[in-house]
């Protein structure tokens, strides 16, 4: 009986080891889908998790990039929520394929609405022209609670790979698919199709919603796996001696 509690309590800790890697990653501010191709325009999901059990989220504040602005921002309407639109002018005009840009959005604020705990939101913003000579951009994030409570993602990514404690949402930025490939199509300013040339968002976002999912697989596959060799090990332990 000794052994069958101490394999228990094995297997006890393996599932909260698992649940404690897993779990932080999927509760921060991210952006949906994670990757978008250089040089495009994209739409993304701002996804908003409430992490507290007695306070639900009111606020969400998204800065843009300024040195690497955006000419062209707009927003979903979320029911419930009103959103601001802030544009401010640039330190100093950056060149585009649409002119000189002296000013762009800065900022997008989304309040008056509720994440109550257990709960997610996305927020979603269509966007471009996205810069080609740069592998990333970050989306520092305030989320406010109603208790008053304000929990700042804006860290980058740490030089040793490991991951900060309140990351920034970071949108990846991959070389442009060639002309005459494949590549579907992606949402313009105007928002209609821009052609084969213009980044693929699907395949993208299926990728990187797959993060969550893989991370959660990856666990449940351990916990399985310590399960198994306990199994196996009472299992010998029953056999009786020829």
């Amino acid at each position: 009986m000794s052994f069958v509690r101490r394999a228990a309590t094995v297997l006890a800790a393996t599932a909260a080891l698992t649940a404690g890697l897993a779990l932080p990653a999927l509760a921060h501010v991210t952006i949906q889908p994670g990757t978008a191709e250089q040089g495009g325009f994209t739409k993304v999901a701002f996804r908003v998790p409430n992490e507290r059990d007695n306070a639900s989220t009111t606020k969400i504040e998204v800065s843009f990039p300024t040195d690497h602005p955006l000419a062209f921002v707009s927003v979903k309407p979320v029911p419930g929520w009103q959103v601001k639109v802030t544009e401010s002018k640039l330190p100093a005009p950056v060149k585009t394929e649409y002119g000189d840009l002296d000013e762009a959005v800065t900022k997008v604020v989304w309040e008056g609405g509720k994440i109550n705990p257990g709960e997610f939101q996305e927020f979603e913003v269509s966007m471009g022209q996205l810069p080609k000579d740069v592998d990333s951009l970050m989306f520092p994030t305030k989320q406010t609670y109603s208790g008053g409570e304000v929990v700042d993602w804006s860290e980058a990514p740490k030089s040793d790979g490991t991951e900060a404690e309140h990351p920034a949402p970071l949108l990846k930025l991959v070389p442009a698919a060639a002309e005459g490939s494949t590549a579907h199509t992606s949402a313009s300013p105007t928002g209609s199709p821009t052609g084969p040339a213009t980044p693929s968002v699907t395949p993208v976002a299926a990728a990187s919603s797959s993060d969550g999912t893989a991370r959660l697989l990856g666990g449940a596959g351990l916990v399985v796996g310590v399960i198994g060799v306990v199994i196996g090990v009472l299992g010998l332990r029953r056999r009786p001696s020829a």
